[in-house]
């Protein structure tokens, strides 16, 4: 697998890898996992806190059994200068979207969730796109399996340079 394919796919992580990603220098958007450029990230674990702040965003940590990965989810997507490109209307829909997640993200319920790998301050975190509220308590352990496969079979081969 060509590493450069994985650069914008959400990548399942475990927190035990989530956090040891490392920021790449002078690429505020890409980390490193292993040599392998991430930047976005999907992860599955039980909500443990949550910090809302009407009309700016919730925060919230996402326990998975081998650490906890923090999360934010952002509200004020019509004052973004990031949204100002996009029609009002596909703004309005996303922002909509974030105020439902928001709704369904509660202590103890058990949350699939993607997003922009970033930091702040220093702390990494998933700047969270998405987020899927699990019924199955299965699907914790499907996403453990899934992510040692990767790992094993995707994110820790050595990418080897093309020839020219």
């Amino acid at each position: 697998m060509d590493a450069r394919q994985l650069l914008n796919t959400h990548v399942k992580l475990l927190a035990l890898d989530f956090l040891t990603l490392k920021p790449i220098p002078h690429d505020s958007t890409s980390f490193s996992r292993n040599g392998t450029r991430l930047s976005r990230a999907e992860t599955v674990g039980v909500v443990v806190t949550r910090d809302f702040k009407p009309n700016r965003f919730l925060k919230f940590d996402i326990d998975d059994g081998t650490g906890c990965i923090s999360c934010v989810l952002w509200f004020n997507r019509e004052r973004s200068r990031h949204f100002s490109r996009r029609s009002p209307s596909h703004v309005r829909l996303i922002s909509q979207m974030a105020a439902d997640f928001a709704s369904q993200v509660q202590i103890g319920v058990l949350a699939r969730v993607r997003g922009r790998i970033t930091s702040f301050r220093g702390n990494l975190q998933i700047t969270v796109s998405d987020v899927v509220i699990e019924r199955d308590p299965n699907s914790q352990i499907l996403h453990w399996l899934h992510c040692l496969r990767l790992a094993r079979n995707c994110y820790d081969k050595v990418a080897v340079p093309p020839k020219a």
